[in-house]
Parts: structure tokens; C-alpha cells; sequence
């Protein structure tokens, strides 16, 4: 068997490095989505691992007849048509455990920029801030404290699990929504500290959820979850967070839930139209941006690329 693995999308050299001492040969060198299929079937990979960029789907597999395993280093595997690769027997494996915590401390890097304006104040102080300073120091002083406020978490895994840690750390009321998810023990880590208190949170209705948080973040691997029904039951003065997948919040509602002023401010790490996001959502003023970077740190990295190794060596 060839022992021949493509990282079309890059992997972390701990992770390539546990690869090649295993035996296999890893090409890092991005092949076009085009040119993906017959790249693996002329170089003899065995193994393909991909991130979000490269798509997996029924045309590559079909045509890719010696692939053995599909890597996705990440959760969503929304770019992989996984059923069907199984079908044929390809083994998919993901990292769901190695990304949660980047996202969680992305979720309240975006949450502490809304309720303190700073994603606009960083706009605004260096154009202005030299002759409107006390305009602008007016402008923002209306924040919101984090500490005893209700923050809801829809989807109720390692992320969302991640993120009620730290909201509870943050002295936050925590609600939580998951079909699959009766209730979770959430294992508080403080530093200093030999033994980790336990927390034990039942998960709510998601009706229960809109109507009393004040604060929603989204962790589901995607489908339509929030439009005008849902924005209506929820509490005046919302913000809303989606690190989750583009189109979970309908954009065009999750606008004129913001411009109603129902929705105070929203954060948003993913898009429907990536990586062409709509103008209206990039230039709204109350909306704080970042493209797509929820594992984007070098720890999650380098985990990810750890646990992806790992699998890879004990599917082949």
C-alpha cells in the first residue's frame, strides 16, 4: 500500500512530523480544486486531509479509487460528502476536540468588543479621536458588564460546553439548547487550584433559550436556525454570535433585527457567501467582524495537526 499522504490544505509540522516518523510521505503543496482528482490518482495518495478550502465531493470520490482515508482537520465536515465516502469505504475522521477552546475565547473576544464598542471604537479613534475625543468618549460610554447576564449557547458539545466554562468563570447565568444533550458536567479549570469544581447544567427549550438570554451563540454544523419569528421572541437589545457556519442566522433578517435596534449588535465570524461576504453585513455599524479564524490560533493548530496524525496512523 503507498504510503503517500496529501495535506491539501497544510497541517502543522508536530502533526506532519508524527507522520513522517510513522513512515508516510506528506505533500503540503496545494493542488487546485480542479486538478485534486487526478493528482491523487497519478501520485498514489492514500490519504487525503483537507480544512475548509477543498471540497471533497462525489466526483472526487468516485474517481479517486484508491483513497483510503479522508482527514478533515477541524469539526464541520460540511465540505465532504461523508455518507457517501463511507459507502465506498473510505474512513472520514475529523478533530472535534482540538479546536473548542480558540473558538470559545473567539466567542468572547467578539462579545467583550460588542458590549464595550470596541470594534467601532477602533474604527472611529484613529480618524477622529485627535478633535471628537469627547464626542467619541460620549459616544461609547453606555457598556454592559458580562457578570450576571444570561448567555445562551445553541448547540451544546465541546464548543458550547467550552464556552459555558467560561461563562461561568465570567460570573454569567448560563442556558443551553441541544437535541442531543440532556445535560453536561462542566468541569471548571482554575489555576492554583488541585481540584476542578463541577458544574451541572440541564439543557432548556430552545423557546426558553431566545426569549430569556441576553446573549446567543451559535454552535450547530449548520441549517437555518434564527429568521424574523425567531429574532421576534427574543429579548430587546440581543446580541447576537455566529462562529458557527454562514446562513445559520438569515443575514438579511439579522440586519433588520439590527437596524430596528431589536438587536444590539451582532458578532459574526462566518458567512453565507463566503469568502465574498455581502457589503451590508462588512460596513454595518454594529455588527463586529472577523473572517472565519475561530481555530485559527497556533495551539489549536498544532492540536489539531497532533489529533489528525494521530487518526491517520490508526486508520492506515
Amino acid at each position: 500500500m503507498s504510503k503517500k499522504i496529501l495535506a491539501n490544505d497544510g497541517i502543522d509540522a508536530v502533526g506532519k512530523a508524527m507522520l513522517e516518523k510513522a513512515g508516510f510521505t506528506v505533500i503540503t503543496e496545494k493542488v487546485a480544486q480542479e486538478n485534486l482528482a487526478a493528482e491523487i490518482n497519478d501520485k498514489g495518495y492514500v490519504a487525503l486531509t483537507v480544512r475548509s478550502a477543498t471540497k471533497v465531493r462525489k466526483d472526487v470520490i468516485d474517481a479517486c479509487t484508491g483513497l483510503k482515508v479522508i482527514g478533515r482537520g477541524g469539526v464541520g465536515m460540511d465540505n465532504i460528502d461523508v455518507d457517501y465516502a463511507r459507502s465506498k469505504g473510505i474512513n472520514v475522521i475529523n478533530t472535534p476536540a482540538a479546536s473548542s477552546n480558540s473558538v470559545a475565547e473567539l466567542v468572547f473576544s467578539h462579545l467583550f468588543n460588542a458590549v464595550r464598542f470596541l470594534y467601532d471604537s477602533n474604527r472611529q479613534m484613529p480618524l477622529h479621536g485627535a478633535e471628537k475625543f469627547e464626542e467619541l468618549k460620549k459616544k461609547y460610554a453606555k457598556g454592559v458588564e458580562l457578570r450576571g447576564k444570561t448567555m445562551g449557547i445553541v448547540g451544546f458539545g465541546r464548543i458550547g460546553q467550552s464556552v459555558a466554562k467560561m461563562a461561568l468563570g465570567l460570573g454569567m447565568k448560563v442556558l443551553a439548547f441541544d437535541p442531543f444533550v440532556a445535560e453536561a458536567n462542566i468541569e471548571l479549570e482554575i489555576e492554583g487550584l488541585d481540584s476542578r469544581p463541577n458544574v451541572k447544567l440541564k439543557t432548556v427549550s430552545i423557546e426558553t433559550l431566545l426569549q430569556q438570554s441576553d446573549f446567543i451563540t451559535f454552535h450547530v454544523p449548520g441549517g437555518k436556525m434564527v429568521g424574523k419569528e425567531e429574532i421576534a421572541t427574543m429579548k430587546n437589545g440581543v446580541i447576537l454570535i455566529n462562529s458557527a457556519r454562514g446562513g445559520v442566522i438569515e443575514e438579511n433578517d439579522l440586519i433588520e433585527g439590527l437596524n430596528s435596534g431589536k438587536i444590539s449588535h451582532a458578532c459574526l465570524d462566518v458567512f453565507t457567501n463566503e469568502p465574498t461576504p455581502s457589503e451590508a453585513l462588512l460596513k454595518h455599524a454594529k455588527i463586529s467582524l472577523t473572517p472565519h479564524i475561530g481555530a485559527a490560533t497556533n495551539e489549536a493548530q498544532e492540536r489539531i495537526g497532533v489529533e489528525l496524525a494521530e487518526k491517520l496512523i490508526g486508520a492506515l
